[in-house]
C-alpha cells in the first residue's frame, strides 16, 4: 500500500505554516501554533484520529489568532486531501459521539468531494485561554473548503467551554479515523455510484 502521507506549506503575508501528516500513523503530534489551547485541540485530532501530525505556524498573533487558526485549518485540509488521494478503498463516512463530563458532541463526516459545514456549538464563553471560541468555526470552515468534505458538528450539551471544544475536536478525530479507514471488502473501489469523489 502506498503511504498515505503529505507535507504542505502555506506562506502568506499573514501566516507561514507547514503541515506534515500521516493518515496511517499512531497519533503522534508535534505542534507549535503559538496558541496553547489550539495546540491542545490539534493534539486531540492526532491522538483520537490516529494521525501523525506536525504543525508549525507563525502568524500575526499581535493582531489576534484568526489568521493563524483559519490558515492552519486550510493547510491541514490541503494535506489531508493530498494524503487520502482518490479515496479508493476508504469507508468514506465517519461519525463519533464523545462525552467529557457534562459535555457531549457528535461529529459526522463524508469524504464527498464537496465542501460543506454545519456547525452548531453554543459555547458558554467567548474565550478559552487565548483562544477565541469563534475561531473553532473558522478552523473547520477552512478545513472543509480544502479537504472537500461535508462535516456536521453538533455540541448536544455542555456548560464548560473547554469541555465543549474538547468533545468536538476529539469526535472530529474519531470521525476522520473511521472515514479514512481502508475497508478490506472494497479494496481499490471508490465508494460512490459516480465512480469518483
Amino acid at each position: 500500500m502506498k503511504p498515505r502521507k503529505a507535507e504542505v506549506t502555506r506562506n502568506t503575508r499573514e501566516t507561514q505554516i507547514t503541515v506534515k501528516l500521516n493518515i496511517d500513523g499512531t497519533g503522534h503530534s508535534k505542534l507549535d501554533t503559538g496558541i496553547g489551547f489550539f495546540d491542545h485541540m490539534l493534539d486531540q485530532i492526532a491522538r483520537h484520529g490516529m494521525i501523525d501530525l506536525e504543525v508549525t505556524a507563525k502568524g500575526d498573533l499581535h493582531i489576534d489568532g484568526h489568521h493563524t487558526v483559519e490558515d492552519v485549518g486550510i493547510t491541514i485540509g490541503q494535506a489531508l486531501a493530498q494524503a487520502v488521494g482518490d479515496k479508493s478503498g476508504v469507508r468514506r463516512y465517519g461519525h463519533a459521539y464523545v462525552p467529557l463530563d457534562e459535555a457531549l458532541s457528535r461529529v459526522v463526516v463524508d469524504f464527498s468531494g464537496r465542501p460543506g459545514l454545519e456547525m452548531h456549538v453554543p459555547f458558554k464563553s467567548g474565550a478559552i485561554g487565548l483562544f477565541d471560541t469563534q475561531l473553532a468555526f473558522e478552523f473547520f470552515q477552512g478545513f472543509v473548503n480544502h479537504a472537500f468534505v461535508t462535516l456536521h458538528i453538533d455540541n448536544l450539551r455542555g456548560e464548560n467551554s473547554h469541555h465543549q471544544a474538547e468533545t468536538v475536536f476529539k469526535a472530529f478525530g474519531r470521525a476522520l479515523r473511521m472515514a479514512m479507514e481502508l475497508d478490506p471488502r472494497s479494496a481499490g473501489v471508490i465508494p460512490s455510484t459516480k465512480g469518483v469523489l
